[in-house]
């Protein structure tokens, strides 16, 4: 009784302790990025040239992400200010993740560019949004 209650208990805690698929890592990762470049944007002390910086919404289910990624990326100004290498950074890092290690196991849904641009708050954002 005692073993199979422990055997229970260590599987509790090993469903847990589970590693996070490539799907969650890189919905978390563009989420971190979106809220940081929102910061950045209504940061009251900021640089003039992170108002130049394309828009960087990101949605890991439209294909063109990855093209919004590559050119937030080689944006050639704001070298000097640190927050904006450091999102570059993590955004090179969501575009290696999603075209090499995640590759196989993501499906976008469309491949609207427009979407990126001008994105409308999903139901699920909205719905997180209400229950805060």
């Amino acid at each position: 009784m005692l073993l199979s209650l422990l055997a229970l208990l260590s599987a509790a805690l090993l469903a847990r302790a589970a590693p996070p698929t490539c799907y969650s890592r890189v919905l978390s990762l563009s989420k971190e990025i979106t809220e940081s470049f929102k910061e950045l944007q209504t940061s009251k002390d900021k640089d003039q040239c992170v108002e130049t910086l394309p828009k960087l919404y990101l949605d890991i289910h439209n294909y063109c992400v990855l093209t919004k990624l590559r050119d937030f990326v080689a944006y050639p100004r704001c070298e000097k200010v640190l927050e904006v290498s450091e999102l570059k950074e993590k955004a090179r890092s969501l575009y290696t993740i999603m075209i090499s290690y995640c590759r196989r196991d993501l499906a976008f849904l469309t491949d609207d560019c427009n979407a990126l641009e001008s994105p409308i708050q999903s139901s699920i954002e909205s719905s997180e949004d209400n229950d805060r």
